[in-house]
């Protein structure tokens, strides 16, 4: 398994636990946006290794980009409301951050890689 797979499993299973958290806490919108975009990053990662083409890949890891995004969001918003003390949101955040981190790097080389490829005619 690649590392990028590796690290949003584990991501995965952070996120669950962190919605069972929240639903405990009674913020049950709020985990169900998170558990589905912060799980959908790993997922689309993982369907990217049997992706149909390398631009079918890109797209993959583009969408599992987004959701990234999208997970960071919510994490400011329980961050913001207190639902999250500062530790807890941090160390989930730079679990995040990391992925998209490499998420954006993976993508830079990919597209690269894919421009530098001579066009068929």
């Amino acid at each position: 398994m690649n590392v990028l797979a590796d690290k949003s499993l584990k991501f995965g299973v952070r996120i669950y636990k962190l919605c069972k958290y929240l639903d405990e806490k009674k913020e049950f919108i709020i985990s169900k946006q998170i558990l589905r975009c912060g799980t959908s990053i790993g997922a689309n990662i993982h369907e990217a290794i049997h992706a149909e083409s390398e631009l079918d890949y890109i797209h993959k890891y583009a969408i599992a980009q987004k959701e990234c995004s999208e997970t960071l969001y919510w994490f400011q918003i329980l961050k913001t409301t207190e639902v999250l003390t500062p530790e807890e949101f941090q160390s989930i955040n730079n679990d995040a951050e990391e992925l998209m981190r490499l998420l954006v790097t993976s993508l830079k080389t990919m597209k690269s890689k894919l421009n530098s490829k001579p066009k068929k005619k």
